[in-house]
């Protein structure tokens, strides 16, 4: 008896240890160590904020339309602007979460999420239950089991006490809870113009079908900016969201239907009603339900950013190979985790004959837009051309990072050297302002 005890206390060490580490492997006795594949993007986020920050930022503005004030919000330089509530709404939200605990409304934290984590792993298990989520737990049970996890408690919910729909509806109710939403008041703006990515036809213009590769894409950056609490405890829940609905034909929760259970939840602005998104619910939910079907794929970095991430601290010539089934291969790291993300961003160079490829392709590029007709359109074009970044040079030929050399050099400046003269370039150049502002309107769509 005494060894099966020891052996359950051991069980449940191990997985209290577990709850949080989302994105690092931890190493076992007689195995080798894996690697975490965005090692390097994780330690650039870390030892050089302002440079990670801006390599995504750039990246995001490339991908959707964030008009200053927008992208101002989204850096956190400007208060949020979200949709506002009546006061009655905020005044019975107020007292109805008065009784603040170390879990329910309180900030989020990497203790609260090991708390709420229980719940999370309870539900995993109870998959099956038809209406999970949409049917609504006793409120005795629920009560006391709030109160144990705002004590701290560790629970054993498999003792039969507490059934799936109780855990189920203070899930929702710990997220509602929260003083900010999950995906935060900054990022509202971003996910709504995310939704917005379409295809476009033949012609050049918009359809109607979502563009899933680039809302992949700019959902990978955008989660990349979120705070780690904020990170983790998602990746846990879209995980736990994409389980249920892929057992759909047994519990009946479909990703659209767990959406609109969610969505008033994780990104509704705080303390609005459904008369207060102007019709914005659609696009909400809409989006919540891609998070859920794609959940498996918008917790890795894109593979340009890793690229200059490794290339930023080992300064290696070589590359790694984009396809999905290569290996990451190190001199002193030993085994590392398979890489499978899609193809690299057309900005990034890998090899001599693909930068002048790029380059050739981008003269005539030019070429062709400036024999267009005077218009803003042509304008644009010509703003978006010459903003194309360089490819970044091994770290052992270039100098230590400087953002402003960075963001200073483009395709665009060399493309019309090359093809109109070095002296149309420096009279331009001595038009133009010196302290012009960063711009954050490229779309990546024209």
């Amino acid at each position: 008896m005494a060894v099966e005890n020891g052996s359950l206390n051991n069980h449940k060490l191990e997985r209290k240890e577990t709850k949080c580490s989302v994105f690092i492997s931890q190493e076992k006795s007689n195995q080798p160590v894996i690697f975490n594949p965005d090692f390097f993007v994780e330690r650039l986020r870390y030892e050089h904020p302002h440079a990670f920050t801006e390599l995504v930022l750039s990246n995001i503005t490339r991908l959707i339309d964030l008009p200053g004030d927008e992208f101002a919000q989204l850096t956190g330089e400007s208060e949020p602007r979200v949709p506002a509530s009546s006061g009655f709404l905020r005044s019975f939200n107020f007292l109805r979460r008065k009784d603040k605990g170390v879990v329910f409304g309180a900030p989020l934290t990497e203790e609260g999420i090991a708390q709420i984590y229980q719940l999370i792993e309870y539900l995993n298990k109870n998959l099956h239950v038809e209406g999970l989520f949409r049917v609504p737990g006793h409120s005795l049970r629920q009560a006391a089991l709030r109160e144990m996890l705002n004590t701290g408690a560790e629970i054993d919910l498999e003792t039969g006490d507490f059934h799936p729909n109780d855990a189920a509806t203070l899930l929702k109710a710990y997220l509602g809870e929260l003083p900010e939403p999950l995906l935060t008041h900054r990022h509202y703006l971003a996910h709504l113009k995310i939704g917005e990515l379409t295809c476009f036809d033949d012609k050049g213009d918009k359809t109607n079908v979502p563009d899933k590769e680039r809302q992949i894409e700019a959902f990978q950056l955008l989660f990349m900016l979120l705070p780690p609490a904020n990170r983790s405890l998602l990746k846990l829940l879209l995980d736990l969201l994409h389980n249920t609905a892929r057992s759909q034909h047994i519990n009946k929760m479909s990703a659209i239907n767990l959406a609109k259970m969610f969505a008033p939840h994780i990104i509704w602005p705080k303390n609005v009603m459904a008369s207060d998104l102007q019709g914005d619910i659609d696009k909400l939910n809409n989006g919540i339900a891609f998070l859920i079907r794609h959940s498996q794929k918008l917790f890795k970095a894109p593979v340009y950013i890793k690229e200059y991430a490794r290339l930023y601290f080992t300064g290696s010539k070589v590359l790694q190979s984009n396809d999905d089934s290569t290996l990451c291969s190190g001199a002193k790291e030993g085994p590392v985790a398979a890489v499978t993300e899609g193809p690299p961003s057309p900005s990034i160079t890998v090899t001599s004959d693909t930068q002048s490829y790029t380059e050739s392709a981008l003269r005539e590029l030019y070429q062709q837009v400036n024999n267009m007709p005077e218009s803003a359109k042509k304008k644009k074009l010509i703003r978006q051309i010459e903003k194309q970044p360089l490819p970044t040079p091994p770290a052992d030929s270039r100098a230590p990072f400087s953002r402003k050399h960075w963001r200073s050099r483009s395709f665009g400046g060399i493309i019309k050297k090359k093809v109109f003269g070095s002296q149309m370039l420096t009279e331009k150049e001595n038009s133009r302002p010196q302290n012009r502002p960063p711009s954050c309107s490229a779309d990546g769509q024209d």
